[in-house]
């Protein structure tokens, strides 16, 4: 199977320190702060909107994946992930938004494809802790 590496590095303390993140493949980095994370600052990324990319792009992939075996190959899937921090800090909560273009599905096999993707994704699996997966899938 396939692997993937990242690595992160963070220097100084948390309020006044920094850091980078960045893929193996070379494709992205991205630097990260306090303030970035917590304070919705410009200027750099954070772990929970990388978390939120892992999670928009497995569950489109898996989604295309399902609807293709279904006879129903998707022009498109937009999917859009919003992940909340809480307290302790703690991700309480990752809202998706999907919106597909999937000629000739019915809305009961789209609806039924969704809910196994949603459940069945590999980052939809890696992620089982947090106590909320909301999702909002739109078929155009």
């Amino acid at each position: 199977m396939a692997t993937a590496k990242a690595q992160a590095k963070w220097t100084g303390t948390l309020k006044e320190g920094s850091g980078s993140m960045s893929g193996a493949s070379g494709h992205f980095k991205a630097p990260f702060t306090f303030a970035t994370r917590f304070e919705g600052a410009a200027g750099g990324t954070n772990p929970e909107e990388l978390i939120g990319a892992a999670q928009a792009g497995c569950f489109s992939m898996f989604l295309a994946a399902q609807l293709t075996n279904a006879g129903h190959p998707p022009t498109s899937i937009d999917t859009t992930a919003t992940v909340t921090l809480g307290e302790g800090p703690t991700v309480t909560k990752i809202e998706l938004v999907t919106v597909a273009v999937v000629p000739g599905v019915s809305q009961a096999v789209f609806d039924e494809k969704v809910a196994f993707s949603k459940k069945n994704c590999p980052i939809s699996k890696a992620l089982a802790s947090v106590p909320e997966l909301a999702l909002t899938a739109t078929l155009k």
